[in-house]
């Protein structure tokens, strides 16, 4: 059967990528997956056909995606898992990367104080303790019904037997070969003659085929003991980081309850901290609360201002209060609390922009650059969700890739705060809470998140994108519950972004109309026109079955059955 599935999904990957089914949602009965990558999808049907629960079918996607996606999906990285089951529990699991034992607070200053450019991006030094296979192996060992060996069967065949680069891949490998250049075991595995893999062309990856079927045998410490924290720590070690094996053998993902807001008679499930993205969406939706954005309507300047000034307060918040819960006392029942949104509400005037100055002091303009992630959505026939969002932080992370092993290292340790006050890559600015510590996990942005109508899921839905993750999740929920429209509307729609910091409000092409536009400009804000944010996979729970919507921002696809 394994073998079919794999003969098919060659064929898949080279004839029918692209042709995304986001111009009208995919349909199904008994279950539904959306994913980022066209065979990732197609793995998690075949899981949920064979007799999988949703779960086991986002686990198998998970390591499928670590063969067919080497831009975020990973065994390199870390993610989140927000898990609702069948009989009314949720989880959250969170499989973030933490800090090596030699990391310190100053290691990405220079003997004045002021951050090293690029030491937290590229190499060992930005890479932070793997986490996302001890969140995979958590989540099937006690979640999943099948055999680990089932689940992980088909990226093993991929990996193994090869399967067909696509467009998308090619256009990522020709745009970041230059730093794959930077290290030989990056060009032993990536390169093909030494120049850069093209669409149709076959990519075999033997030695991690190898890392996977010991994962599949032994579990957790097929990654955690022996071999594999040792090649880890040698590559690390030789392209200039301070992993040690112990470090790895040491890393464990953690259990955590997720966060739980009420929004309009929903119930919100969302991912605690070291994610910001749950606290963060949760304190956008109590403000948001005291305005009635139904009767303004979608695209309106009235709505905007209000769900920009609700951006403008969270993300102020997240930069001052959020990072590991398990290092730093944190705000969060403040941060939830209805009071503490009442507050807020009251002061956001009903015309102008607040400068974000007036917000809290010290306001600087960071710089601003890309970033990826993936994310996927799972339901079953029996009502198990799972929503999940993984990342490498940058495309293909610290561009190092393990020798012996076969894929890429993470560069989440630019998710600290470097230097309290000082910017990330996503403009993001940390306070002492995010700052650098031993074995502390930093703080991120991913938003996986469930929405529960009497209960039971209706929303499954996460996306991409660095800070923009959190408003693209929020912006769908409204679109959903506030404007009513359909799920492929809803994920389609244009979107904006305000953070805070810089003072500016990006907004995706046809986000709003020219007179919005102008209305927007004269209440104060600064508008700035980007390509995209953020990529939303989603599911939604209807009376007749389920609706899968795979965004057209990317290339992915939504399939039922």
């Amino acid at each position: 059967m394994i073998l079919k599935i794999t003969a098919s999904l060659l064929l898949f990957s080279s004839s029918i990528f692209g042709q995304v089914s986001v111009l009208k949602p995919a349909f199904g009965t008994h279950g539904m997956v959306s994913t980022s990558d066209p065979i990732a999808t197609a793995v998690g049907v075949h899981i949920l056909k064979e007799g999988g629960n949703a779960v086991d079918a986002a686990v198998a996607i998970g390591f499928t995606l670590t063969v067919t996606y080497p831009q975020a999906g990973n065994l390199g990285g870390g993610g989140y898992y927000m898990i609702h089951l069948a009989d009314g529990r949720d989880f959250a699991i969170d499989a973030r990367e933490t800090a090596p034992s030699g990391a310190n607070r100053n290691m990405y200053l220079n003997k004045l104080g002021n951050v090293i450019h690029g030491k937290s991006l590229i190499g060992g030094l930005s890479v932070g303790i793997p986490g996302n296979v001890d969140g995979l192996v958590m989540a099937e060992e006690k979640f999943g019904k099948l055999p680990m060996k089932v689940v992980m069967e088909p990226a093993i065949e991929l990996a193994e037997k090869g399967f067909v680069v696509n467009s998308k891949l090619q256009s990522d490998f020709k745009r970041d070969f230059h730093l794959f250049k930077m290290f030989s075991s990056t060009m032993k595995y990536f390169s093909h003659n030494d120049t850069t893999y093209f669409r149709g062309q076959v990519l075999v990856q033997k030695d991690l085929a190898g890392v996977l079927k010991k994962i599949a045998v032994e579990g957790r410490e097929g990654f955690y003991k022996g071999k594999i924290p040792e090649l880890i720590a040698r590559e690390d070690e030789a392209t200039g980081g301070i992993i040690t094996a112990r470090d790895v053998e040491n890393y464990h993902a953690v259990l955590r309850r997720p966060l739980r807001v009420m929004y309009q008679g929903y119930e919100v499930l969302g991912m605690p901290p070291s994610s910001s993205g749950g606290i963060c969406l949760a304190e956008m939706l109590n403000i948001l609360s005291n305005f009635d954005l139904r009767k303004y309507g979608y695209g309106a300047s009235q709505s905007l201002h209000y769900e920009l000034e609700a951006m403008r307060r969270a993300f102020a918040d997240r930069d001052k209060y959020l990072g590991d819960m398990d290092f730093v006392s944190l705000p969060v029942g403040r941060l939830l609390s209805n009071g503490y949104a009442d507050s807020i509400a009251s002061h956001i005037g009903p015309f102008s922009a607040t400068p974000s100055v007036d917000i809290y002091p010290n306001l600087i303009h960071p710089p601003r650059e890309g970033t990826h992630t993936t994310h996927y959505s799972v339901i079953d026939e029996e009502g198990n969700a799972v929503s999940v969002t993984t990342t490498l932080n940058s495309y293909f992370g610290s561009m190092v890739v393990v020798n012996g092993a076969g894929f890429f290292l993470n560069n989440e340790m630019d998710d600290f705060s470097a230097k309290p006050g000082t910017p990330n890559q996503f403009g993001a600015i940390g306070a002492e809470a995010n700052s650098i510590g031993p074995g502390k996990r930093m703080l991120s942005s991913m938003t996986p998140t469930i929405v529960l109508k009497d209960g039971r899921p209706y929303l499954i839905l996460g996306s991409p994108g660095g800070t923009t993750i959190i408003n693209a999740v929020l912006e769908v929920i409204l679109n959903v519950i506030d404007y009513r429209m359909p799920l492929t509307q809803a994920v389609m729609a244009g979107r904006v972004h305000m953070q805070w910091v810089p003072d500016e409000v990006l907004y995706e092409p046809g986000a709003f109309v020219y007179d919005v536009k102008m209305s927007l400009i004269a209440r104060g804000y600064k508008l700035v026109e980007v390509p995209q944010i953020g990529e939303v996979q989603a599911i939604l729970v209807t009376p007749h079955g389920y609706e899968g919507v795979a965004d057209p921002r990317g290339d992915g696809t939504a399939e039922g059955y």
